[in-house]
């Protein structure tokens, strides 16, 4: 199975790059013989949590011809443990370091996978690019929206090259059911509905506690405005503790699927956002956020997109845990991680593809060949020899319609947009179009 995988993985991410290189016909065979030193790259992964797994394969890849300089996380079990898993993949033994910033000194490192929690990924990419380095940022791309706007700004002045971790824009079965879409094959598209369920169980309280030990805390919070420590929070559960780390459900893994709608609809900012969220699940517990949201998006031409959101209610309304239903004029497609389903008008099956990955679900994680993809083209991108699935701007769009569901759940009612920047035009949604950091943190352009 493994090796298998491994096949696959070659044949869809650097099958790609050995079409792309200068019109030559040379193939990704050829092209795995020649490349050498002169082309490796210096790579660097920032957060060394769950999504760990999803780096493994396309760094220890010898096609992907990159030298992984440094682990670097917060807290010293992560290192260790990142340090295990990369010892059984790759015969060298990277750097362990607790301070990113140390990373952006050092000229020799190319490239950054940033994987950190959401407070971090526009502030870090910024400080990356400005230190000279290609980064890779984990979803969602920003904390804020204007966070969003700030990463376009970037990267037009910086010219680096920021992928967005939306990994399914690099499947093989999307892009050519996506193209499919836009080629007429269900007619007129003009509603998507994108949804996640998931039965996440009770969160603990979060109370004051010692900071644990191994962690530096203050790096923890880097651009966030300073606190005293809670209990649990920096293993994950800063997704639900309140606003300063994370972006909720929405931004945590909507994002993925809006993407997907966004994508086969070609639309980009709506004119009107509605959300009704709640908190429905273990009302006593530390979860602080909504667990439960459905939102609607309006877009010029009479387009819609969806979105029901279950974090903590297990039942596959639609038949399975994450996915898109895009509605046409003509027929319909659902389209997920493991491919996708062509319907006519009458609901008959007319094709189903299945995408020959892993690439997991709603397991915490996630990681598999799409990530594998996706990576092989950041890599292959900044060596000009691949266009990005997802060029940041792409990215931020997808990010931005969950900062507009976020806000309007926050502030309580619905909001109109402007179509042509994605700004709110609300002035109590625009109280909260950025945020607050800590002096000294604050991302620049």
């Amino acid at each position: 199975m493994e090796n298998s995988r491994r096949s696959f993985i070659k044949k869809s991410a650097l099958g790609v790059a050995g079409m792309a290189i200068g019109g030559t016909g040379m193939s990704a065979n050829s092209y795995s013989r020649i490349i050498g030193a002169s082309d490796r790259l210096n790579v660097a992964i920032v957060g060394l949590g769950r999504r760990l797994g999803a780096f493994t394969e396309p760094i220890a890849m010898k096609e992907a011809n990159v030298q992984l300089l440094y682990l670097c996380d917060v807290m010293a079990s992560q290192r260790l443990n990142a340090a295990k898993r990369f010892g059984g993949v790759i015969h060298y033994s990277p750097s362990l370091e607790n301070d990113v910033r140390r990373i952006y000194d050092d000229k020799k490192v190319d490239a950054i996978i940033d994987a950190t929690p959401d407070h971090w990924h526009a502030p870090g990419t910024c400080y990356a690019v400005q230190a000279g380095k290609h980064v890779y940022v984990e979803k969602p791309c920003s904390h804020n929206p204007r966070e969003g706007e700030l990463l376009v700004e970037l990267q037009k002045k910086y010219g680096k090259v920021i992928q967005m971790g939306n990994q399914q824009r690099s499947s093989p079965e999307s892009i050519e059911i996506v193209n499919e879409i836009h080629n007429g094959a269900i007619g007129i598209p003009y509603k998507a509905t994108a949804f996640y369920s998931n039965a996440r169980g009770e969160t603990p309280l979060p109370v004051k506690a010692p900071v644990p030990e191994g962690l530096d805390w203050d790096l923890f919070q880097g651009p966030a405005p300073r606190q005293e420590y809670m209990h649990d929070t920096w293993d994950y559960n800063w997704h639900w503790y309140g606003w300063t780390w994370g972006t909720a459900e929405t931004g945590n893994n909507a994002v993925h699927e809006l993407d997907i709608a966004r994508w086969a609809l070609q639309v980009d900012f709506p004119e009107r956002v509605e959300v009704a969220s709640g908190k429905f699940h273990f009302p006593d517990d530390g979860w602080t956020m909504y667990d439960t949201m459905d939102a609607t998006w309006w877009f010029p031409g009479n387009k819609i997109i969806k979105w029901d959101g279950k974090s903590r209610n297990g039942y596959n309304t639609y038949g399975a845990g994450r996915g898109t239903i895009i509605f046409g004029s003509d027929g319909s497609v659902y389209v997920d991680r493991g491919g996708y389903k062509l319907y006519d008008r009458r609901g008959n099956l007319v094709r189903e593809r299945k995408a020959g990955g892993d690439e997991a679900g709603t397991a915490l994680g996630g990681g598999g060949s799409m990530t594998t993809m996706h990576v092989i083209n950041f890599f292959n991108s900044i060596r000009g020899r691949d266009s990005l699935k997802s060029p940041i701007d792409e990215g931020v769009k997808s990010t931005h319609l969950g900062h507009l569901a976020n806000i309007s759940s926050r502030i309580g009612k619905g909001f109109d947009v402007n179509v042509l920047t994605g700004q709110a035009l609300d002035r109590d949604a625009l109280k909260l179009w950025s945020r607050e950091y800590e002096p000294g943190w604050e991302p620049e352009i």
